[in-house]
């Protein structure tokens, strides 16, 4: 087998691609020699720090590649992030700031850590025993970032607010027996439990609940095996991270944060996108009962998703002919953290792209679609979500996200839940709430000078509209930063264009592409609580900004204890211009979530996007020169027995 290690390290051909276990290993060495910040250190996220525009446009394949590293440092015992860049070309730190109130995310590596020290806390233990919980060694104790919510005794510090649930015999679904109102607070930088909060006792729910297969009565054999294969293999090749497909090129990034990324995306050579990521979601909950109105956390800003990103399993997570790319980040104290198998790639079928029948001469044109999957599951706690990007032959991008696992689960007295969730199991309770998300695309329609253009569906007035059935579209330039938060609306079938003024389509209009909202829900949350406040971006399912390389993340750089005062919502108050520039689409969109007892003990996928479609970007249909081939596998149901 080889080195996989080695095999990921060659210095890398493209700018964009995401740092080589040499390179962390070398930034982080040239970090813990830099006197300029205290030690012993700690490290929050080691990533590409990526290079100027014009460096990128401008580079040669195989020329010279600048490579730099961003890094965040902090210290245990005191709060306080340093932000470094590190030169891996010059060896060196070549900046340091240092954000003294700035908290870090929360490590994977401090997960069992504050387990360990909440069943090692003698009030926590004691609340326990009031709940005929003897044995510590089956409580599950879940981590929980803490919001700021002004408390006093929690000022100055970096707080895990945290919630359990038992585990019962051998069972592994912890999360049918939850125990309801035990909160310990944690202080992650001191080590030590601060409080525990004891909102009454009530019945722990014993009945098991389980979704693995060795625990179910009988196992269905009635499903016969669908395979997916490719006797002559791929259309796709993967040099590095650089991928190309049909018309596709793009290169696959990768960092602690935000987890899959994709770069510099080109249809025919003619740029589309320069950058794509989820760059955050928050889960508000909607219960203000005992401790779950601290319960709206940000799984990207608050823990980062990368070292979350599970190994892909071939023939289970990804179906058909795959090729897999690791990833590596540095841990928390300045080695290597690999992720086998982290992003997935393969071809899938999608349906009829286009047809047409010709009822005079009987004859008919089909061409079937595939598209591109590149794709990584991760999983926070007890949810998973899976991250697709799909690239189709008609040049349309889209996103699909996949949320999974087991609802977050409260205890009830059995037949009294409370109104603020639904009883899924008797005595058990799953919360009503939320999944928000924001994409952050990096528009560069035909190059970096677009606009962005709302366009909605209007209804001719009834002077002008003798017949009741005159409706057209109304195209509207949001020309500044300050126009250019929006919501959805059904009513108008609203959706946003992105043009390239400065090129035209055989029909003399810009070429663009739109972005289609399929997902916008309405946020509940009061936009001037504490929590409102740090999920400011939410207010809008569209942002717009210039593009500025340091405003990364719609709800700040530093989300843990954040107030609310950095993100995208603070961005748009400097009202840059918008037209023929560089600008970066900010997309929220998500899922509003009462679970059912079809939900549990594990839920189903659900599902939340958005697609980018051309629109007017090409002069026709870009897929005529597709074959008409037939697929030689199909057969009749009873010629395949």
């Amino acid at each position: 087998m080889p080195d996989t290690q080695a095999t990921q390290d060659i210095r890398p051909q493209h700018p964009l691609e995401p740092l080589t276990p040499s390179e962390i290993s070398q930034v982080a060495a040239i970090v813990k020699a830099e006197p300029g910040i205290p030690s012993p250190l700690l490290f929050e996220t080691i990533e590409l720090k990526e290079p100027e525009k014009s460096v990128v446009r401008g580079i040669n394949p195989g020329g010279a590649i600048p490579r730099e590293a961003r890094v965040n440092v902090f210290q245990s015992g005191d709060i306080g992030v340093w932000r470094l860049v590190v030169s891996l070309d010059e060896e060196k730190v070549t900046a340091i700031k240092h954000f003294p109130e700035a908290r870090p995310m929360i490590q994977l590596e401090e997960f069992m850590e504050i387990e360990a020290m909440v069943k090692a806390d003698p009030a926590f233990i004691a609340a326990c025993e009031k709940r005929g919980i003897t044995e510590m060694e089956r409580v599950c104790v879940d981590p929980w970032s803490a919001g700021n919510f002004g408390i006093a005794s929690e000022a100055d510090r970096h707080l895990c607010h945290t919630f359990a649930w038992l585990s019962i015999g051998d069972e592994e679904n912890y999360y049918a027996h939850p125990i309801e109102g035990l909160n310990a607070v944690v202080d992650i930088k001191n080590q030590e439990v601060i409080r525990v909060d004891d909102h009454g006792v009530v019945p722990i729910p014993r009945l098991p609940f389980e979704y693995g297969a060795k625990a179910q009565a009988k196992v269905r054999d009635d499903l016969r095996p669908i395979d997916l294969v490719q006797p002559e293999g791929v259309s796709f090749r993967l040099e590095g991270h650089q991928l190309t497909w049909h018309e596709w090129s793009l290169v696959i990034g990768f960092n602690a944060r935000e987890s899959l990324t994709l770069h510099d995306i080109r249809y025919g050579g003619r740029s589309v996108v320069y950058r794509a990521s989820l760059a955050e979601m928050v889960v508000p909950y909607g219960s203000p009962e005992g401790g779950h109105f601290r319960k709206n956390v940000f799984d990207i800003g608050e823990y980062g998703i990368g070292k979350l990103t599970n190994s892909l399993k071939l023939g289970c997570d990804c179906l058909g002919s795959i090729q897999y790319l690791d990833a590596w980040m540095g841990d928390m104290y300045g080695g290597l953290f690999q992720v086998e198998n982290a992003i997935c790639i393969h071809e899938e079928d999608s349906g009829i792209l286009w047809k047409h029948w010709d009822f005079r001469t009987d004859k008919a044109e089909v061409r079937r679609a595939r598209r591109l999957v590149i794709s990584s599951i991760v999983t926070v706690g007890n949810y998973e979500y899976a991250l697709y990007w799909y690239l189709s032959l008609d040049g349309t991008i889209e996103f699909e996200l996949k949320t999974t696992g087991v609802i977050n689960t409260t205890a009830c007295h059995t037949g009294q839940p409370s109104k603020y969730g639904r009883e899924v199991a008797p005595g058990i309770v799953g919360q009503i709430h939320q999944h928000i998300f924001c994409a952050r695309i990096d528009m560069a329609i035909d190059g970096e000078g677009n606009s962005v253009v709302e366009c909605n569906t209007a209804v001719e007035p009834p002077e002008g509209n003798p017949y009741g059935n005159a409706f057209y579209e109304v195209e509207t330039v949001l020309a500044s930063e300050s126009q250019a938060g929006r919501r959805a609306n059904p009513a108008t079938q609203r959706y946003w264009k992105f043009v390239n003024p400065n090129k035209r389509n055989h029909v003399g209009e810009p070429t663009g592409y739109k972005l289609e909202p399929q997902s916008c829900i309405t946020p509940f949350l009061d936009p001037d609580s504490p929590s409102g406040k740090r999920s400011a971006f939410i207010a809008n399912h569209l942002w717009v900004t210039a593009y500025e390389p340091e405003e990364r993340f719609p709800g700040g750089d530093y989300m843990n204890h954040s107030d609310g005062t950095d993100g995208v919502a603070a961005f748009v108050q400097k009202d840059r211009p918008l037209e023929n520039v560089d600008l970066v689409a900010w997309h929220v969109f998500g899922l509003h979530h009462q679970p059912r007892p079809e939900d549990f003990p594990v839920q189903s996928c659900i599902t939340c996007g958005f697609k980018l479609m051309p629109c007017g970007f090409f002069d026709t249909n870009p897929c005529l020169d597709l074959p008409s081939a037939e697929n030689k596998a199909s057969c009749h149901v009873h010629a395949a027995e």
